[in-house]
């Protein structure tokens, strides 16, 4: 059991301002702290964790890679425990306008389902929805929570997982008459792969064969700024696309689309999370109320 002297509260919030704020003297001087017991504190911490979490130069200080997962962390339980000492003081109800950014898959297939209920729960909120598979500076666009697919880079932000959704490739029936149903990964060479305009994490279709993983581009004669779009353009015949397999599981199940080289699956799994910009004070009841919503009801699979 760990030794009640040990403030790990205290010790991370420190860690993420010295993190945000680029050096130990930012820090100290926002914890009224001298620079000196800053680093003292994360010497201490880096022991106790048996870790290296920053490194240091004269110059400059970068954090290392155990430091990046550790400061993920560390500002989402920060998050929760500024919300769980909120809940048990606060009565108010939540007022005023939630602005989210959110891609158009998660908009339709899951946000609008849910809308009717969260708007009768909390009559005093209002939305905003900005639709865009891009990501958005949060701050630059005004925006109080973005839904983002995929890895999350080391940030500010403070990210609620949503749960993840492992990827399929389809297309409609009469598609895969036309051109025929691909039997082996090297058959895609003569598909109409469509893509996204815009470059991703994994900049192709992960498959795997043979043991080995390999990424096959999605160099189609359309390309398309968000994945309802593609799922759209599949519908209507106009080829293959690789989507998160949440967005089209009805129509495969109804038979509008058709998936193909299910043998060739990675397994991979595409991660969501609700984001938004950490704050040290309150976070406004508006916005807890929409990710604690979205926390229980609105998870991806």
């Amino acid at each position: 059991m760990a030794r009640l002297e040990i403030n790990r509260a205290g010790e991370m919030e420190i860690f993420v301002r010295v993190v945000e704020l680029g050096g130990f003297s930012r820090a100290a001087a926002a914890a009224n702290m001298t620079p000196s017991a800053v680093s003292k504190l994360i010497a201490r911490l880096e022991t106790r964790l048996g870790a290296r979490l920053l490194n240091r130069s004269t110059r400059q200080l970068q954090i290392t890679p155990e430091g990046c997962a550790f400061y993920e962390r560390a500002t989402r339980i920060l998050a929760d425990l500024e919300e769980a000492e909120r809940a048990a003081g606060e009565g108010e109800q939540p007022v005023g306008r939630v602005r989210i950014n959110t891609s158009a898959s998660y908009a339709t297939h899951i946000l609008a389902p849910l809308l009717p209920r969260f708007l009768a729960l909390h009559p005093g909120v209002t939305l905003d929805i900005v639709q865009t598979d891009l990501v958005v500076d949060l701050l630059a666009e005004r925006m109080d929570i973005a839904i983002r697919a995929g890895p999350l880079k080391s940030s500010s932000l403070v990210a609620r997982k949503l749960g993840e959704t492992r990827m399929v490739i389809a297309a409609a029936p009469d598609y895969l008459e036309r051109c025929g149903v691909p039997q082996t990964i090297a058959d895609l060479e003569d598909h109409n792969r469509l893509g996204f305009g815009y470059a991703r994490s994994v900049d192709g279709w992960p498959l795997r064969a043979d043991g080995k993983t390999v990424i096959i581009p999605a160099t189609g004669r359309v390309q398309v700024s968000d994945g309802e779009g593609l799922r759209r353009l599949a519908l209507a015949g106009v080829g293959l696309v690789r989507l998160a397999v949440f967005t089209v599981r009805e129509d495969i199940a109804a038979g509008r689309l058709i998936s193909v080289l299910d043998d060739f699956d990675t397994g991979e799994m595409e991660m969501f999370h609700a984001v938004y910009v950490g704050q040290r004070g309150p976070l406004p009841s508006r916005i807890r109320a929409l990710l604690d919503f979205l926390g229980e009801y609105g998870r991806v699979k």
